[in-house]
């Protein structure tokens, strides 16, 4: 059951791994919808342990409060607007393409790169191939019919985080 105050594992006073304090992780919106969207997407990375989100396009300047982020995430991890994604990938990581493109890995097969920066299409509509088509990996989550972009994101983070686990768990 959870805590009253709805509070996520506090994953940065666990013992960290040799393989938890070289990871690292982002995430990149290309123009998000709504800011609630964004202020969810914010509490996920929160939960999750992502260090920085990026995010493209007007629509979201247009309203910035962020009425979903109640952990006010915004505080502790960077929220930066960006011209193009491809532009701010951390040096290291590997990006991501999360979208329903032919050739995509199913979530459920993927392994995670250690340092990764996912990159979301936008809800209403897909990524532009020409302009992620440097990007090798690309993955989907199965689903009967379409995620939000909040809940794409909390999926990813999850699996993300569980395989992590798992595998220090096995070492």
């Amino acid at each position: 059951m959870r805590e009253p105050d709805d509070s996520c594992v506090d994953l940065a006073h666990s013992q960290p791994s040799e393989h938890q304090e070289s990871a690292y992780c982002c995430i990149g919106l290309v123009n998000p919808k709504s800011p609630e969207n964004v202020g969810a997407v914010m509490r996920a990375a929160g939960c999750y342990g992502a260090d920085e989100v990026y995010y493209t396009g007007s629509r979201f300047e247009l309203a910035r409060r962020f009425a979903t982020d109640t952990k006010q995430m915004v505080e502790k991890i960077p929220l930066l607007g960006v011209e193009e994604l491809l532009d701010f990938v951390p040096a290291g990581c590997t990006p991501v393409l999360v979208d329903l493109i032919e050739g995509a890995t199913s979530l459920p097969d993927y392994v995670h790169p250690e340092r990764a920066f996912y990159i979301f299409g936008p809800e209403d509509g897909t990524l532009d191939p020409a302009r992620f088509e440097s990007v090798q990996e690309v993955i989907y989550v199965p689903t009967q019919g379409c995620m939000n972009l909040a809940a794409s994101v909390n999926v990813i983070l999850y699996d993300r985080l569980a395989k992590q686990l798992r595998s220090t768990q096995a070492k």
